[in-house]
């Protein structure tokens, strides 16, 4: 029996290790092609067969002017989208959670519908509706379209920091002598910041991914995921691998970073070196209350 014991723990932790190796084989495999590929000095296409390794395609990609140009468009669309989500989604979640009106369920109801229908179905309506308006297609419809399908997950991020929000740190603020401006931005922001970023950053990735709407709003405008998916119909070109393999180099470098102790050893440094400026500038307005108290 207890053979039997050990060898079905010894047959199920190496199944386990199996079953682990295959999801993040799935999961890297992808992302370990388009990295080799994009040293493959393979000049035929579909680009797939391997004829050595050299760095020539990432010379190239310096000047491919359209890839670099769809790539430029595509951060400036992300962060565009990203500053005007998290603000206007900051601003709706705070205003939902602390007010009661008429139409309020309404509204949360149909904050899902952004989420939940298919991008297709959102691409199409966005396009009649520019349409009807006569509104130019371009960087500003992207903008305006990303926006709203982004708009959501930052409203959801906040709103679910709210929840655990005590509303007596702002009375006390306010008690001590802050006016409502200095309690937002000196206590009920920084209290809200995990949600904020954690919504700036879904909208950052999201809209640098999206395609499907993109492709029904651009007009003229191309972004990076639309260049990789014209380039498709004749074979991904090792350059555009290059350009995915420092893309994907400087979001692995941005997580070690985030993830090690240097970030938060920046951050508790500003926040020490902000903490002992404010205790200075109390103890200055201070003293001249106790001098004249001592006269």
């Amino acid at each position: 029996m207890a053979m039997r014991r050990q060898l079905r723990e010894k047959l199920s932790r190496r199944g386990g290790i199996v079953y682990c190796a295959i999801i993040y084989g799935i999961l890297f495999l992808p992302i370990a092609v388009i990295v080799a590929n994009s040293f493959n000095a393979t000049d035929t296409k579909p680009y797939m067969t391997w004829k050595g390794f050299t760095f020539a395609w990432y010379s190239k990609l310096f000047s491919d002017r359209a890839l670099l140009a769809s790539f430029g468009n595509t951060m400036v669309l992300a962060i565009a989208t990203t500053v005007i989500a998290t603000v206007m989604g900051t601003i709706v979640a705070v205003g939902m959670y602390r007010y009661r009106f008429r139409g309020k369920g309404i509204i949360d109801a149909l904050l899902y519908i952004p989420v939940v229908i298919p991008e297709i179905v959102m691409g199409i309506s966005l396009l009649v509706l520019f349409t009807s308006i006569q509104l130019p297609q371009g960087m500003a419809s992207l903008v305006i379209a990303h926006v709203t399908f982004c708009l959501p997950f930052v409203i959801f991020n906040v709103r679910a920091r709210l929840d655990g929000y005590d509303q007596s740190l702002e009375e006390a603020s306010m008690d001590l002598g802050a006016n409502k401006l200095e309690t937002f931005f000196r206590v009920t922001l920084p209290m809200l910041a995990p949600g904020i970023a954690g919504g700036a950053l879904l909208s950052f990735t999201l809209s640098i991914d999206d395609v499907v709407v993109s492709f029904f709003v651009n007009g003229q405008t191309m972004t990076y995921p639309l260049k990789v998916w014209q380039s498709i119909k004749s074979g991904v070109a090792p350059d555009v691998n290059a350009l995915s393999t420092l893309i994907l180099a400087g979001t692995v470098l941005l997580v070690v970073l985030t993830q090690s102790k240097l970030v938060p050893g920046i951050a508790a440094k500003l926040r020490n070196r902000r903490a002992h400026v404010l205790r200075a500038r109390v103890s200055a307005e201070e003293s001249p209350v106790h001098q004249k108290e001592e006269l």
